[in-house]
């Protein structure tokens, strides 16, 4: 049989120490001391050999000691151990699941099941809930249509792949009939449906010259319109929910929450805490790993959503530090992958 080498042992047990240590202090807010986590944790070895082992943490800078209590606390560092050496995350409940289910199911278009996810996240892991709508840049056109409103105004639909719905009214030149626009809307929907938004100007760009030369000053009006929506940067829209949880953590934030709530209200930093769209995984981010000082004091965790196999947008969740890691990760993995299963279904 294989021995483990002393310093191996040595590393796993006292790996056990920290993750015991961090899941005492985020269930019970109280610095956690080495007769609590014998007490509390099949560890198999005495306080003194936890003591001991805590000590090393502490060196290490693993934990800390807040004040003259025999407790200690994780630090960023020690989270981040936590997080990178987790073997799972905690997976959600069938009531979970189905509660997830039903309650985006019944979303009616993007703007609600936006709104929805953002409230979603916010109860179940009763953090701040940050969610990125998809990028029309990286979305596709699903169709485009054209209503006729006036002999001389028409309304433009752009419809994409991830289910936004974009409308725009024409004032064309000159007067547009039914036979012409829908002749137009065919000719359209054929070179531009299922193609990339940076793609379609290229595809249309000699479509006004197929028409007869009366039509073509009101075809490229509609062409103009159509590329407006583009390029419009739909990416830059975020939306946030459950600022008030903040408050349920008076002793995470014992001065005051203000510097987290001013970061929280620029749509750039939201965009930037929730990283590059093109990173799929679940990504945390640790206390000072946030890049602005006022969330130094809360961790992130994100993740990429879209329909099929692309990553079109992030959502995520923002909260104090001392956080339930697995659970968090389950329930934002989750969430995204039932959006992104709506989008593809929409």
């Amino acid at each position: 049989m294989r021995t483990v080498p002393e310093e191996r042992r040595l590393d796993d047990r006292k790996l056990a120490v920290l993750r015991a240590i961090v899941q005492d202090y985020v269930g019970t807010e109280e610095p956690v001391g080495s007769k609590a986590l014998v007490d509390r944790h099949n560890l198999g070895v005495s306080s003194a050999t936890v003591r001991n082992d805590m000590a090393v943490l502490e060196e290490e800078g693993y934990i800390h000691q807040p004040h003259t209590s025999a407790g200690r606390v994780p630090t960023d560092k020690g989270y981040r151990l936590f997080v990178d050496r987790l073997t799972e995350v905690k997976p959600m409940s069938v009531a979970e699941r189905r509660a997830i289910t039903n309650f985006l199911d019944h979303a009616v278009d993007l703007d609600d099941v936006v709104a929805r996810t953002v409230r979603l996240l916010a109860q179940l892991t009763r953090q701040v809930a940050v969610v990125q709508y998809p990028s029309l840049t990286r979305s596709t056109v699903r169709h485009v249509e054209l209503v006729p409103l006036t002999p001389t105004r028409v309304m433009l639909v752009l419809i994409t792949d991830t289910g936004r719905v974009e409308q725009r009214i024409v004032d064309c030149p000159g007067q547009v009939g039914e036979v012409m626009l829908g002749d137009l809307r065919t000719r359209l929907n054929a070179r531009a449906a299922g193609q990339r938004f940076a793609e379609v100007p290229t595809l249309l760009q000699d479509l006004p010259e197929t028409f007869a030369l009366q039509d073509r000053a009101s075809v490229t009006t509609v062409l103009s319109t159509l590329y407006e929506a583009l390029v419009e940067q739909t990416e830059e829209r975020v939306v946030m929910g459950g600022t008030a949880n903040l408050t349920r953590f008076p002793h995470d934030f014992p001065l005051t929450i203000a510097p987290v709530l001013e970061a929280l209200e620029e749509q750039v930093v939201l965009l930037r805490l929730l990283g590059e769209t093109a990173d799929p995984g679940v990504m945390v981010r640790i206390g000072h790993e946030n890049a602005y000082e006022g969330l130094n004091s809360t961790s992130v965790v994100s993740v990429g959503y879209g329909s099929g196999e692309e990553t079109v947008a992030k959502l995520g969740v923002v909260g104090p530090t001392r956080m339930d890691y697995p659970g968090t990760m389950g329930a934002v993995r989750a969430v995204a992958r039932y959006v992104g299963q709506i989008l593809a279904a929409s």
